[in-house]
């Protein structure tokens, strides 16, 4: 069964989820809020120092059109903008931990098998 996205055709969820999901900063977006929700920009970029704004926001952008965030404007100035999870975004949460946990093991196994031979 075809499934059609975002002028895409998509032959399986797997690879739809992962078209949404998938994305350098992505899952790291969601578990942020996950953990604290909601969250202004700067708060985001502050737990994920590495990114850039530029990348960040754009990474945001693609979350929100995809509904797994939403964006929260306020009417004052400074303009306020708050990032919140959508219902469905807040299903991510046993994938986003599972990937974490997978993270955590494989960090592990690195560090355990940093010293061994190389199997070239």
């Amino acid at each position: 069964m075809e499934i059609h996205y975002k002028e895409k055709t998509f032959f399986t969820s797997k690879d739809l989820a992962l078209s949404v999901i998938g994305g350098r900063w992505k899952i790291a977006i969601i578990w942020c809020l996950l953990q604290q929700s909601p969250l202004r920009l700067n708060e985001i970029q502050k737990i994920l120092s590495n990114v850039n704004q530029r990348m960040l926001i754009r990474q945001l952008r693609e979350l929100e059109e995809d509904k797994i965030i939403t964006r929260f404007v306020y009417p004052v100035v400074p303009p306020k903008v708050e990032y919140e999870l959508t219902e469905i975004g807040r299903l991510l949460e046993p994938v986003v931990n599972s990937v974490c946990d997978w993270g955590d093991d494989f960090r592990d196994f690195l560090e355990k098998n940093a010293d061994a031979p190389s199997a070239d």
